[in-house]
């Protein structure tokens, strides 16, 4: 039996699965773009909250860590509400 390692610390395991909850549920009820800026997003029209979590996985597990995320982001929520999330996270450290 093979057991593939998730890209962040063992200890980070809740906390990337309570981001993954949080990502689906702002995805299912406000989308991680918009098409005009204001609150929840900001100028460039992407979440903040999405943003700061990304930045937080990105502190936990770098880009792979981020590049797992989108990827249970599109099992869970589907491919066109991913490919936002990776426009959302654009620029932050080196995704």
């Amino acid at each position: 039996m093979w057991f593939f390692s998730k890209p962040f610390p063992r200890q980070n395991t809740d906390e990337m699965n309570k981001y993954l909850d949080e990502l689906a549920q702002i995805g299912k009820t406000d989308d991680f773009l918009s098409e005009r800026p204001g609150h929840p997003f900001d100028r460039e029209c992407r979440h903040i909250r999405t943003r700061e979590i990304g930045q937080r996985i990105f502190d936990i597990g770098g880009a792979d860590a981020m590049e797992w995320t989108v990827k249970k982001i599109s099992k869970r929520s589907g491919k066109d509400l991913a490919a936002h999330l990776e426009a959302c996270w654009f620029r932050i450290g080196n995704f």
